[in-house]
């Protein structure tokens, strides 16, 4: 396949209500999209990367630069997709924005030959079951009421985010009003230390689903050990990215389900390996979110749908983030999505939309 250029572009998407995480609030998300152009079908990616360095090293404008000088550039005149991540390889880092890349010159091949990529990669299913992040509210009280709200909605599991101060009240409170049958889990980003092992502990009679990356992100070894001191499950998010990573997360017993991020791990294609090992060693995955619109969305449900993914996902519908999308919405259903059946990611901006919320665009001919 060749390429005739690349598009980046800058779109501004303001949160329907702000997220906040141990790592900090968003209120809007400046998202860069890219759109690979080929003689045959154009491509679409979304780089997840914030604005700011806090989930990852990795921020917007070090997405768009490193992609304008170094990895546009290093892409042969000639490729297929698994050309791309060889053609990548030799740069350090920059998983988001390698993924973003990946993923567009994926949709554009998918798309000249007519396949979905969820066929592509291996999809046993035509819907997924829809979870919902929950972001640290102000109060208890309006904690319940969201909650009450998304399962109002169809939502099949909560996810709570939780840090030091903000931890057991609400997961009781949650309990207490919704009872044992809730699929239950929460979410640390790396808010706390081995030291708080005995009150991580006192999380266990709550029966939650998992406790996600309640310590480091560099720090398997001490996920481990925390392992043997509390009975809620672990689950690694930051601290995997790659399937070498999984691999050895998994021989030290540091968890016992992962959450799989495209963006974080380098691209659909590295995620797909993920899932691959982790179902053969009978660890559980499930597909995170990242606040993506829905040309990311897509792509997400698309890997949501392969038989290794038995917990629902951080995959909600549109309008949990956006009034309006960049794409068709995506809409929940009997506490489901439906999984594009199109070629590439089956879904396509918008015109008029992506206008609206483009704050530039740049063309790099090849």
């Amino acid at each position: 396949m060749k390429i005739t250029g690349i598009e980046l572009r800058r779109v501004s998407m303001p949160l329907v209500t702000p997220f906040r995480t141990s790592y900090g609030t968003e209120t809007e998300r400046d998202v860069l999209l890219l759109r690979v152009v080929t003689p045959e079908a154009e491509g679409w990616g979304e780089c997840v990367a914030m604005s700011d360095p806090l989930y990852s090293p990795e921020y917007v404008d070090a997405a768009a630069d490193v992609l304008r000088r170094f990895l546009i550039p290093a892409l042969p005149a000639h490729l297929d997709v698994h050309g791309v991540g060889r053609a990548l390889q030799p740069f350090k880092g920059h998983r988001m924005a390698k993924a973003a890349l990946e993923s567009a010159v994926l949709d554009a091949r998918l798309r000249a030959s007519g396949q979905s990529l969820a066929s592509f990669l291996g999809a046993a299913a035509d819907r997924v079951p829809a979870g919902v992040s929950i972001g640290i509210t102000n109060s208890v009280p309006e904690l319940l009421d969201t909650v009450a709200g998304y399962l109002d909605e169809g939502y099949v599991r909560i996810k709570l985010k939780i840090e030091p101060g903000w931890d057991l009240a609400p997961v009781r409170a949650v309990r207490e009003r919704f009872g044992d049958d809730l699929l239950l889990q929460v979410d640390a980003n790396a808010a706390y230390t081995l030291t708080d092992a005995p009150h991580l502990a006192r999380l266990d009679p709550f029966g939650l689903l998992l406790i996600e990356q309640p310590l480091a992100h560099d720090d398997i070894v001490q996920h481990a050990r925390l392992a043997g001191r509390i009975a809620t499950p672990i689950c690694l998010d930051e601290s995997i990215e790659s399937a070498a990573d999984a691999a050895a997360a998994i021989s030290l017993g540091a968890c016992s389900v992962v959450n799989v991020k495209p963006g974080r791990v380098g691209g659909y294609l590295e995620a797909r390996r993920i899932h691959d090992l982790c179902r053969a060693h009978g660890v559980a995955v499930w597909c995170g979110g990242m606040l993506e619109t829905g040309i990311g969305r897509a792509a997400n449900v698309a890997l949501a749908a392969l038989p290794g993914f038995t917990l629902p996902g951080d995959i909600s519908a549109s309008r949990r983030y956006y009034t309006t999308d960049v794409t068709p919405p995506f809409e929940l259903s009997d506490g489901h999505l439906d999984v594009p059946g199109g070629p590439g990611i089956g879904v396509e901006p918008i015109p008029d939309v992506l206008r609206e919320v483009t704050t530039s665009t740049e063309w790099i001919a090849r």
